[in-house]
């Protein structure tokens, strides 16, 4: 798929994508006060971080980045996230869910996942903070809660999504207009798929951490899926772990993210696979999207990503 730009030179679909997202991070940066980048070192977090970078570049971002950490990551991911914060001399705030719940405000779950226990450490950074434009990484294409979303989401005084209260955006017109207490989220990735993202990465040669590609592990089975044989959520007295060849389509807690069978150890092969894929990434590895129908949906409105 391809248009064209001034002067009749073609404009392929991942240029018209990067021109949509620098739109966006320049329309945020004109229009709000204190923006943050939510940023994790996960893929769609690296993508948008580096499509901020060429946004303003050479100057620096004008944005700070906000990594919600669960003490449940991946090393590969928290070591590649401190890599790049260093390496670009960006400033990085971090909501501790430990010490949440070192404090008593959060607690446990029983199955052990951390992920749904972001919202609250999340929102409160927001607030303490008084960030006004929070940029996350979310795509329509992953789940459809997220379908439903506006490129600018706006979340009341109490960092809430009411679907109803979204805003139209025609003709690629974003409202930024928010009253006091409120703040809006913004998704530069909105209209991209996971084969997009992947074929950026590829043509822009984004590092990415290990764990996107196969990698030998040792995971057990649970819920169809293979899970980390690990420090956090690790194999219960019936389940059997073993050593296999996997890799990552997405990344959230260890306890929580399912890894997929996979010989796809370089970025093209990894194409390839995604490209033959009926699943999405959401549905086929993350155990916290699968507590309820409308997991990630109920999640959204109490003022997760």
């Amino acid at each position: 798929m391809s248009g064209f730009g001034v002067n009749g030179f073609a404009l392929s679909h991942l240029d018209a994508l990067e021109s949509e997202a620098v739109h966006i991070f320049r329309e945020v940066a004109g229009e709000f006060e204190r923006p943050v980048i939510l940023f994790s070192g996960g893929k769609d977090s690296i993508v948008m971080l580096h499509l901020a970078l060429k946004a303003f570049a050479p100057a620096a971002i004008p944005f700070t980045l906000l990594h919600v950490d669960t003490g449940h990551n991946f090393p590969e991911v928290i070591d590649y996230r401190d890599r790049v914060v260093a390496a670009h001399g960006l400033r990085l705030h971090v909501a501790s869910v430990q010490d949440y719940i070192d404090r008593g405000v959060l607690r446990e779950r029983p199955d052990g996942t951390r992920n749904p226990l972001q919202t609250v450490p999340l929102t409160e950074k927001i607030q303490s903070e008084r960030f006004d434009a929070v940029f996350g990484g979310g795509r329509r294409d992953e789940e459809k809660a997220r379908a439903k979303e506006r490129v600018f989401s706006l979340r009341d005084e109490f960092s809430q999504w009411d679907p109803r209260r979204q805003r139209p955006e025609l003709w690629n017109l974003y409202n930024g207009r928010h009253a006091p207490g409120e703040h809006v989220r913004v998704f530069p990735l909105s209209n991209w798929t996971e084969l997009d993202v992947w074929q950026y990465i590829a043509r822009e040669g984004i590092e990415l951490p290990d764990i996107y590609y196969a990698h030998r592990r040792e995971v057990f089975r649970r819920s169809g899926m293979w899970l980390t044989a690990g420090e956090w959520g690790g194999a219960r007295e019936h389940e059997v772990v073993e050593k296999r060849q996997v890799r990552y389509r997405t990344v959230g807690d260890m306890s929580c993210t399912g890894a997929v069978d996979s010989d796809a150890d370089t970025i093209e092969k990894v194409i390839t696979e995604i490209a033959a894929s009926r699943l999405t990434e959401r549905g086929a590895t993350r155990a916290d999207d699968k507590l309820s129908e409308a997991a990630m949906e109920d999640r959204k409105r109490e003022g997760y990503f």
